[in-house]
């Protein structure tokens, strides 16, 4: 793991963890890329965004998306890319196949070693964020290039096209997913019923982690699947093996939501508290 420190003594000048997202904008705030910068700056690394897209958004769901045009997702990249580099890289909200060709050219391109693919294709509120050619391309393009996907259920399901919504299901589920290229998946049980959830990492050469609790009571769960990826990428940029990034990850974003529980915004399912205990930005002696 990297250790920060406020000494330099090295005589070397410092950077700050650096973590890209490249994702959706939500004009509510609880997701996206707004919910990515929160988690950035909660848990002390730099966020950075590329823009995909640009939602009409709330609490209630979504009215209008409006695709960023490629190129200037492209120049997004570079311009970050040529000043100041990342260390991991988060990616979210992808509706088109040709945005998905981007990113992949990019991740080829820029040689990024930390890669956390949150394939978004339903809201929270239900609504469908991705178009259904742009499926296929996600997978054959990006799966094999991630260093872990993050899927929800109802994702899931969609990718393997069938239903996933038992726990004695998420194993063969996540094995599943890994057979169509990805590396490492967690497979999130946020959707589960009943009141006991259960998340199950797998990777390709490692034993299966399951992360488990008790579903806390609360309405505001908006934006929980972009924080927890961008959660993961920051935990990875700071030097965490998988394992460790995850389960991290995972406590933070239970707090996120026990935290937010009680507080009302909006009249449907509001964001998270992102920043319940924010760490200042971290500094990282330069390599």
């Amino acid at each position: 793991m990297i250790q920060t420190s406020t000494d330099n003594s090295s005589g070397l000048p410092y950077r700050y963890p650096r973590v890209l997202s490249i994702a959706g904008s939500d004009s509510g705030g609880g997701a996206g890329i707004q919910a990515d910068l929160k988690t950035c700056s909660a848990l002390g690394c730099y966020g950075m965004t590329a823009i995909t897209a640009i939602t009409a958004q709330n609490t209630r769901g979504v009215t209008g998306i409006h695709a960023v045009p490629v190129a200037m997702l492209e120049q997004q990249i570079d311009a970050v890319m040529d000043d100041i580099g990342v260390d991991a890289v988060k990616l979210g909200m992808m509706h088109d196949p040709e945005v998905v060709h981007v990113v992949a050219r990019a991740i080829r391109r820029y040689r990024w070693p930390k890669v956390v693919l949150d394939p978004v294709m339903v809201a929270t509120s239900g609504d469908r964020l991705i178009a259904e050619e742009t499926v296929s391309v996600l997978v054959r393009e990006l799966f094999p290039l991630a260093t872990v996907i993050t899927p929800n259920l109802d994702e899931a399901s969609l990718l393997l096209r069938r239903p996933v919504s038992e726990v004695a299901q998420l194993a063969d589920a996540a094995n599943e997913l890994l057979q169509l290229g990805a590396r490492a998946v967690l497979l999130k049980g946020g959707h589960l019923a009943g009141e006991h959830l259960v998340d199950v990492l797998l990777q390709a050469d490692a034993q299966a982690l399951r992360l488990e609790g008790a579903r806390i009571a609360s309405r505001n769960t908006h934006g929980t699947g972009c924080t927890l990826s961008t959660a993961i990428a920051c935990r990875l940029a700071l030097g965490d093996s998988l394992a460790d990034a995850v389960t991290r990850a995972h406590g933070y974003i239970r707090e996120s939501i026990a935290q937010g529980a009680d507080v009302h915004t909006g009249g449907g399912h509001g964001p998270l508290n992102h920043s319940h205990a924010p760490l200042a930005l971290r500094k990282l002696p330069m390599a």
